[in-house]
């Protein structure tokens, strides 16, 4: 599977996270499971930021009840690795529910994607990216 993001939003990402290249940012992701529409940045409120992300859970149920009434659908979520390893971490893959979100990392300034297909597991997806 393919899973699409224009160069506006991938460059935005990228923007994202050299504003902190120290700790990992993380955010949002919005569209179709094979469509990136819009990304937000969220707080990440994780003890550990230089490792670690966690979105804040209230603002992760507002998305939810969002798109629960004609908002757009959460598809998953992005985080980056300030250590440069565009790889999901054992944490990553520990965290992964098998709910079939979408997981995009970023590291050394690119992008890549990874689905939630399994509990504990990440697959990694195609990322095209151009002009939507």
């Amino acid at each position: 599977m393919t899973v699409r993001i224009s160069r506006v939003l991938h460059d935005q990402l990228l923007e994202i996270a050299t504003r902190t290249p120290d700790r990992e940012v993380c955010g949002l992701l919005f569209g179709a499971p094979d469509l990136i529409e819009n990304v937000s940045e969220t707080p990440n409120i994780s003890n550990t930021l230089n490792d670690s992300f966690e979105i804040d859970p209230a603002t992760l149920i507002a998305a939810y009840r969002a798109a629960r009434t004609g908002g757009p659908g959460v598809i998953g979520h992005f985080h980056s690795h300030p250590n440069g390893v565009l790889e999901p971490s054992p944490r990553d893959r520990d965290a992964a529910g098998g709910d079939g979100a979408l997981w995009l990392v970023i590291a050394g300034g690119r992008v890549a994607a990874w689905r939630s297909d399994r509990p504990g597991a990440l697959t990694a997806v195609a990322l095209e990216v151009g002009a939507l």
